[in-house]
């Protein structure tokens, strides 16, 4: 490891030389309380930041080492400093002046919610911020003044602000931890109360606008039914009241913009924990909960969705359905059978996003259209079994089938964003209609395994040479939250509608290309596969996918439904 003096020298060595002898300064510096790395410096000015980190072993940063102790707390204090880091680095960027990139310093920009990052990693050992740095320059000619700006002055105050025990607001840090031990004690009482979502009284759940995840300023504050409402008393918070869905089947309806949709968006929305501030800290679900729609044109690969789809008029199997372009009858019967399959135990349904005869055939089109004729059998005569049988619960928002009514266990209307419990009235409406068909016969899951062609790992490139083949490991190319391309495959995510950060989209991309690596002999199980890259995450971290020694600050862990999503579309 070098010197802070020995960088400062090189740096001044280096001087208006041409940019490529900034790859000189790779490697570690001790600047007395932390360590800075320069892990990779950029090409050109014009080319994608140079990568850096500083390390802070906890000695010196000095956090209480129980603000880490668990998963929660430890997720919970990586994210508040990587805040406060981002905070304070904003202030500089672009202060050191130059061409193209010169000068920026980016770090991950957090949403509301809470996740897991590279950009900031607590170890046993210390506290890790990674970041990317524009390193100066004139043209293509290094200006290492402004390199030693960002380096010695504006660095410093980032770490002392952000990274110090000492100089962090101890009520607001002690705050953000007791936040999130009390939404996992929500979670855990959750399971012992057979409730799969919880939405406290005062939650605010309307956002600001449909591109801003903020809370909607003034938005109605919710309120539980009385028949509905649990009581719960956290560690640190005390008694919060608030609607309890318990397991079953619960449907969501009211008039059109009273409210449907923006509470299902918070359900969710609610696999993850949210902010101080977000109105929705309290809304939790259960972290399996799946969100499904129809998607049209996605790709389906080996999946067996005969439990709603039999006897096509082509012949085709649908026990190992497979096709390029599906419906949104195939589309949203895959999606289910995919989503139990990565250990989904709640369906999060809205009538607006599904394919009409996936969901319901009326009493007319059954007298019309045989049942022997038609090959879908529509979610309404499986959802009860699929609780009664195998424990998947579901919510549904519906505003035009009524024919739900007759198999749910709670209806919950909306009234201009006020939640009414309205499930004795629809019962007693419904004795004064006959019922329609709500069940199907020969209920089973899918026992088959699913497998995946992880082969063909690499691309060629001809050596300067021109008379061998080098291997190159394939190219993550970023999309945003909504897609990435490996190699010259583009995965289509953008209606998964669970990942909430760009972040987690490109650690699937890592993800897929670290399987493609490791298992690329044949075919393999998909289920094998996801629980071993799981099993990585949980021992490793986001890093035990990542080469060693270089772990980008760009990534943020998904769950392990957007995994198999993931692979489910290559």
């Amino acid at each position: 490891m070098k010197s802070l003096e020995e960088l400062r020298n090189n740096l001044r060595a280096i001087n208006r030389k041409s940019y490529p002898a900034y790859k000189s300064l790779a490697g570690s510096y001790s600047f007395g309380k932390y360590i800075l790395n320069i892990e990779h410096v950029q090409g050109d000015p014009f080319a994608a930041p140079s990568r850096l980190s500083v390390k802070v072993s906890h000695k010196v940063a000095g956090f209480p080492s129980a603000y880490y102790s668990t998963k929660w707390n430890k997720t919970a204090l990586e994210d508040y400093l990587l805040r406060r880091f981002h905070k304070q680095s904003d202030k500089f960027c672009f202060q050191a002046k130059g061409s193209g990139k010169s000068g920026i310093i980016t770090v991950s920009r957090c949403g509301q919610e809470v996740l897991e990052r590279t950009a900031c990693e607590i170890t046993t050992e210390e506290v890790i911020v990674r970041f990317e740095v524009g390193f100066p320059a004139n043209g293509r000619t290094i200006n290492a003044t402004e390199l030693e700006k960002i380096l010695f002055d504006f660095i410093p105050v980032c770490v002392e602000q952000s990274l110090y025990y000492s100089k962090t607001p101890k009520a607001e840090l002690e705050k953000t931890i007791f936040l999130a031990e009390d939404q996992q004690f929500i979670r855990e009482e959750m399971k012992k109360q057979d409730i799969v979502a919880f939405i406290a009284d005062g939650s605010v759940l309307p956002r600001e606008s449909g591109v801003s995840d903020r809370p909607l300023k003034d938005g109605i504050p919710f309120q539980s039914p009385e028949t509905m409402a649990v009581t719960l008393k956290l560690p640190h918070k005390g008694e919060l009241r608030g609607m309890g869905i318990k397991k079953g089947i619960t449907l969501i309806v009211g008039g059109g913009y009273h409210g449907k949709s923006t509470l299902l968006k918070a359900l969710e929305r609610g696999v993850y924990q949210h902010i101080a501030g977000d109105g929705r800290e309290y809304v939790i679900t259960d972290e399996t909960a799946l969100k499904l729609r129809a998607e049209d044109g996605r790709k389906i690969t080996n999946t067996d969705i005969s439990l709603f789809i039999n006897h096509l008029p082509n012949g085709k199997d649908t026990r190992k359905f497979s096709t390029l372009d599906a419906s949104g009858s195939t589309s949203q019967a895959a999606n289910i059978i995919e989503g139990i399959e990565a250990g989904s135990r709640l369906l999060l349904i809205d009538e607006d996003t599904s394919a009409t005869n996936f969901m319901v055939r009326d009493e007319l089109m059954q007298r019309v259209v045989a049942r022997e004729k038609e090959p879908i059998t529509p979610f309404l005569e499986r959802a009860k079994d699929l609780f009664e049988q195998e424990g998947i619960s579901t919510i549904l928002v519906v505003g035009s089938c009524g024919s739900y009514f007759y198999i749910a266990d709670k209806v919950l209307q909306m009234d201009s964003y006020r939640a009414i419990d309205i499930t004795q009235e629809t019962k007693k409406i419904l004795e004064k209609y006959p019922s329609p068909v709500v069940s199907a016969p020969e209920f089973q899951l899918p026992v088959n395994k699913r497998e995946i062609d992880l082969s063909g790992t690499t691309q060629k490139r001809k050596t300067y040479h021109g008379n061998s083949y080098v291997e190159e490991r394939l190219k993550i190319k970023r999309m945003g939250k909504t897609a990435f391309a490996l190699g010259k495959e583009n995965i289509d995510l953008r209606y998964v509608e669970q990942l909430v950060d760009e972040e987690q989209t490109q650690t699937l991309a890592y993800l897929l290309r670290y399987a493609k690596e490791h298992f690329k002999n044949g075919d393999q199980n998909v289920s094998d596969v996801v629980k071993t890259l799981e099993n990585i995450l949980e021992t490793k971290g986001i890093a035990g996918i990542c080469d060693k020694g270089n772990v980008p600050s760009g990534l943020a862990m998904p769950r392990i439904q957007e995994i198999f999503a993931c692979f489910n579309r290559y």
